[in-house]
């Protein structure tokens, strides 16, 4: 038997996906799964959406790549229209979610340090949060299982036990730079942040002149309903990064920030070879077309709020199973009572796709273009495979 070529860093299922079509996949075995999981939260728009994929084949035959050393028109309009469906002055577009962090945490230091402070640079991150695998956000995140093995921890971040405004008021100090968190921790178990502590924290940062750094690489781009997770506590962050589902699964990520902290990234502080390239500015240009078109997000929310009630219905039928249901939108999560895993690898056998998180949750991260007929597979699917676990454990 030949050795597997690749790193050992996956725990891949025994699935080999080679088409893809709106919410499903097809093996090549010709089996089907309607997918849950959408390349974690990346597929924003399906797979194959008509004008994606018309988009990306129209400029491949055009340009791809020539690098940031010269204007590209296609980033100045992504970034515009980002710009003004946001809070946000400046963009920098990255290659993925780890880089675009990496840019949140330069431009918050960097914005100190022009502003005559260097000896503030620290951090402020919390218990769950997962902002990337580089050796910066592995250390922003603070979990000993990225951690282990890769050295000394990056210096300059503090994790706090949980999101507690008396908490973060005891941690300032004149070396905070930036408190940096997700609206809703997505690796760490689709964890709800209260509203009212979003807001206590932005009233904080500018009270301190601390700045708000908000982590929506997974909840961006209409995941929660709304264009970013923010926008339910109605506040806006000073530097925020964002990726998977603004390249709709063409991949890339982007920095965005507001002027009076962008204006501190001059030229050579920060750069990228591939970012912004042609190919991924068309395409994200692309999926805001079809976010931003009307009635889009409100759609997104009645379908998350549909599929949440149908989801707490099979949690009263299965109390054994479900602990509870959480999440926003289309950012969903099963929070089981024994490890999520044993309900995944059932929901596999009834054709059904998720994504395990900690605290003993299963995603769910359809893609935003799911319908009715979508919903009622998935919750066929779950019902099943939770009747199977039960009819298991009553058998034992």
């Amino acid at each position: 038997m030949t050795q597997n070529p690749l790193f050992a860093t996956y725990a891949r299922a025994d699935l080999k996906f080679v088409r893809g079509e709106g919410a499903w996949l097809t093996t090549e075995d010709n089996r089907r799964f309607l997918d849950f999981a959408a390349g974690v939260a990346v597929n924003s728009l399906g797979h194959t959406h008509p004008h994606l994929t018309a988009t990306l084949k129209d400029q491949a035959d055009k340009l791809w790549h020539v690098s940031n050393l010269y204007e590209n028109p296609l980033q100045q309009k992504l970034a515009e229209r980002l710009c003004a469906a946001t809070f946000a002055d400046k963009v920098f577009f990255t290659n993925s979610g780890a880089e675009s962090m990496e840019c949140v945490i330069k431009t918050a230091r960097r914005y100190h340090y022009a502003n005559g402070q260097p000896d503030r640079y620290e951090i402020l991150t919390f218990d769950g949060a997962f902002h990337g695998r580089t050796i910066a956000t592995i250390a922003a995140g603070g979990q000993e299982k990225y951690l282990e093995g890769f050295g000394p921890k990056a210096p300059g971040f503090t994790m706090l036990a949980k999101p507690d405004i008396e908490l973060v008021k005891a941690a300032m100090s004149d070396k905070v730079a930036g408190i940096l968190l997700e609206p809703l921790q997505g690796e760490g178990g689709i964890r709800e942040i209260d509203p009212s502590f979003l807001k206590a924290l932005r009233a904080l940062c500018d009270e301190t002149g601390t700045l708000l750094l908000l982590d929506e690489v997974q909840t961006g781009v209409g995941r929660t309903g709304k264009l970013f997770a923010h926008e339910w506590a109605g506040i806006t962050p000073d530097v925020m990064g964002v990726a998977k589902g603004i390249g709709g699964g063409f991949p890339f990520g982007a920095c965005l920030a507001t002027e009076k902290v962008a204006e501190a990234m001059i030229a050579g502080t920060h750069g990228s070879t591939y970012g912004g390239n042609a190919l991924a500015m068309a395409v994200g240009n692309a999926v805001l077309d079809v976010v931003l078109e009307d009635g889009f997000l409100e759609k997104v929310r009645s379908n998350g709020l549909n599929l949440k009630q149908k989801l707490a219905a099979l949690a009263d039928t299965y109390p054994d199973q479900i602990e509870t249901i959480r999440g926003e939108g289309l950012m969903l999560g099963i929070k089981c009572k024994n490890t999520p895993t044993e309900l995944l690898a059932k929901a596999r056998e009834h054709g059904f796709l998720a994504v395990p998180a900690g605290d003993n949750v299963l995603r769910l991260l359809p893609p935003l273009t799911i319908g009715q007929e979508e919903i009622e597979f998935a919750i066929s699917a779950l019902n099943a495979a939770l009747a199977d676990l039960q009819d298991a454990q009553t058998a034992s």
